[in-house]
């Protein structure tokens, strides 16, 4: 039987999502052959939805489709603590809590020689300007506890200890290597209350 090139197509796109195998890819890419035309235009519409509307807050680095996110400008919540985490799903698992009402600052990644990611191409520079605008007191650094948050926490903590602040690292209920997104919501919880001075 001839290949079909779309399907193929298909596929391939599907298979470049992280966590997405061949088989599923697969799965997925004849599972939109059996949606009606309509059902495959909404799919269409929210992909193009997410690109167009969505993009990072300009002050906190996690994702909005306001011009500021809802977290910064909530004038209730205190602008003295903030929580470091590398990615804008990190700000979700803790805001799933309900009990931090600080800030966040979203790195946008983590220090990493092997994916070639360096200082500068982290969100860092506009912390330090946050820290000193907004009379921050404590910064919470809640990278996952991987080498490469590690290391991201430990560069964190040197570079901002001239500042005259309270530099704190998650408690570790998160099990090495694990990722923040998957911790379950007593852990964060009790990790983040049992955070330690850096």
């Amino acid at each position: 039987m001839k290949d079909l090139k779309s399907i193929n197509n298909l596929i391939d796109a599907f298979a470049r999502l992280p966590g997405v195998g061949h088989k599923s890819a697969e799965k997925m890419a004849y599972s939109v052959l059996d949606m009606d035309t309509e059902m495959v235009d909404i799919f269409c519409d929210a992909l193009k939805d997410v690109k167009q509307k969505i993009h990072h807050c300009p002050i906190c680095g996690t994702f909005t489709e306001d011009d500021v996110c809802e977290i910064c400008s909530d004038s209730s919540r205190d602008k003295s603590k903030i929580v470091v985490v590398s990615y804008p799903k990190d700000v979700n698992a803790f805001e799933k809590l309900g009990t931090y009402k600080g800030q966040y600052h979203v790195l946008g990644g983590v220090l990493s020689a092997v994916n070639g990611v360096g200082v500068e191409d982290l969100n860092i520079e506009s912390l330090i300007k946050r820290i000193k605008e907004d009379n921050v007191q404590e910064i919470i650094i809640a990278t996952n506890p991987t080498t490469e948050g590690e290391t991201t926490a430990l560069y964190l903590a040197k570079i901002l200890e001239d500042l005259n602040i309270n530099i704190s690292r998650l408690a570790y209920g998160l099990p090495m290597g694990g990722h923040l997104e998957y911790a379950d919501s007593l852990t964060l919880s009790k990790a983040l209350e049992g955070r330690k001075k850096i």
